[in-house]
């Protein structure tokens, strides 16, 4: 009997306490004790919590019933962003709502109003009756690692300023927003979220906000998507000046493609990915000005173009029909392309 519980041990891998000897030869790169990296973690998350709940809010909508009485309430949350009462939340927490109020972790309720919203990257900023709030600052989310310590706080399922914890488990990913628009550069992370977590921050070791959390996979295992900080901060300051994020529009739909190294090396290239053009509208300005379907973009005027953000960027911030040069590769030649972007009025494309 002996004998077979012994062999048994080995085969699961649990030894009988005679037989842990020597664990430090078993784990060789084994330094701290278990219990002092536990609380080493467990002090990172609570400093945190300490320092950036106080600036998380509970986001509660109400929304009229059409042809009946009352309200349809909704809930989320959000982050403080700035101690005049901007608040960050999801566009899709507040979209058609009728009334607005926050609260905060303290249990303190105010009124609350929509300052501006992006429903190409489902963020929108409340603008609270209040002010001298507490408020986070944004991480650089280009910086993040996979692999490193991920933070959620937020309101899910009614439960205020709950906390989880998980780790950053994909960068780069691509996520569709409401609206049918790709939103490029998405984290991925295993935090646990619930319906409610939705505007909530993700925040790093430091406290610094790295997402805007806004969508799950329902019946995964804590496979979590949040909008990066770089994102966010690209967005606040217009939606607080301007209401909305005024993009240009070219008409087309485009993804991001890996170059082959042999035409990098023949034409010289200094980026190794490009966009290609996978449709385009033919009364646009893409279409007057000649793309056509395959088309690789590697450049707008003197900027790079690797991924469909970049040209998203390019036309947030160039003048309205102000007429750009487009760089792209149709076969193996390189051509130049004079475009005219419009004003995006409702985002009909990804670029």
């Amino acid at each position: 009997m002996d004998k077979i519980r012994h062999n048994l041990f080995q085969q699961v891998g649990d030894f009988p306490p005679a037989s842990v000897t020597n664990g430090s030869a078993a784990h060789p790169d084994a330094g701290e004790p278990d219990a002092d990296l536990l609380d080493a973690y467990s002090r990172a998350v609570v400093r945190v919590v300490e320092s950036v709940g106080p600036a998380v809010v509970s986001v509660v909508v109400g929304k009229n019933l059409q042809g009946r009485r009352g309200e349809q309430m909704g809930a989320g949350s959000g982050v403080i962003v700035a101690p005049e009462g901007y608040i960050m939340t999801n566009n899709h927490v507040v979209q058609g709502a009728e009334r607005i109020e926050v609260r905060a972790a303290d249990g303190t309720a105010f009124p609350a109003r929509l300052a501006g919203a992006d429903p190409a990257t489902d963020l929108a900023v409340l603008r609270a009756d209040t002010g001298n709030l507490s408020y986070v600052s944004f991480g650089d989310s280009r910086a993040l690692s996979v692999g490193q310590l991920a933070i959620a706080i937020g309101n899910p399922l009614g439960f205020d300023s709950t906390v989880s914890t998980g780790v950053l488990s994909a960068l780069g990913r691509a996520l569709r927003s409401r609206d049918g628009r790709l939103i490029e550069n998405v984290i991925q992370h295993t935090a646990p979220l619930n319906p409610g977590n939705s505007g909530g921050p993700l925040v790093d070791s430091r406290g610094r906000v790295i997402g805007i959390n806004t969508a799950i996979i329902p019946m995964a295992q804590s496979i979590c998507f949040s909008i990066p900080s770089n994102t966010a901060a690209w967005v606040l300051p217009q939606l607080v000046a301007d209401g909305r994020v005024r993009r240009g529009y070219l008409g087309i739909a485009g993804q991001s493609q890996p170059l082959e190294r042999s035409l990098v090396l023949a034409l010289g290239l200094t980026g190794s990915r490009a966009v290609e053009v996978v449709s385009v509208n033919r009364t646009s300005p893409a279409g007057r000005a000649g793309l056509r379907p395959g088309d690789l973009i590697i450049a707008i005027n003197e900027t790079c173009v690797g991924c469909v953000d970049d040209l998203h960027r390019f036309l947030a911030t160039w003048p309205i029909s102000e007429p750009a040069t487009l760089t792209l590769i149709r076969g193996r030649q390189r051509i130049m392309l004079p475009i005219v972007p419009v004003e995006a009025v409702a985002c009909p494309a990804t670029g």
